[in-house]
């Protein structure tokens, strides 16, 4: 099973810019497609984007809307997501977790096994 541990959260203005990392450790990581999601408080977690193993495919929620970019270091065991022109709303728990690389690309959190324990982003306003 693959472990992930997330790094890159702390607080930034509106407008800003951030960036997260998730490494893998305890299986080869490209058996893995590898997913970001966040949870505001008091609403559900919802996905933000998600790779695949090669870095050939992506997927993005929505309210991303070109602000996000999700890539992979497959070299160094590595997810990142660089946040660009973060909001207010952008504030959350962000977690990284991988999915049996036959998933492709998902933002269905049934379809990831493995979860970090999250970094905190806040965007003030």
């Amino acid at each position: 099973q693959v472990q992930v541990v997330e790094s890159g959260g702390g607080l930034v203005q509106a407008g800003g810019s951030l960036n997260l990392s998730c490494t893998a450790s305890g299986s080869p990581f490209v058996n893995y497609a590898m997913g970001w999601f966040r949870q505001a408080p008091g609403k559900e977690r919802e996905g933000v984007a998600c790779i695949s193993w090669s870095g050939l495919s992506t997927k993005y929620a929505g309210f991303v809307k070109g602000r996000f970019t999700i890539s992979r270091d497959n070299a160094k065991n590595t997810v990142y997501l660089q946040m660009n022109s973060l909001k207010s709303e952008d504030t959350a728990v962000y977690y990284c977790a991988a999915a049996p690389k036959i998933v492709v690309v998902s933002l269905d959190e049934s379809d990831f096994a493995s979860w970090g324990q999250g970094t905190q982003v806040t965007v003030s306003s």
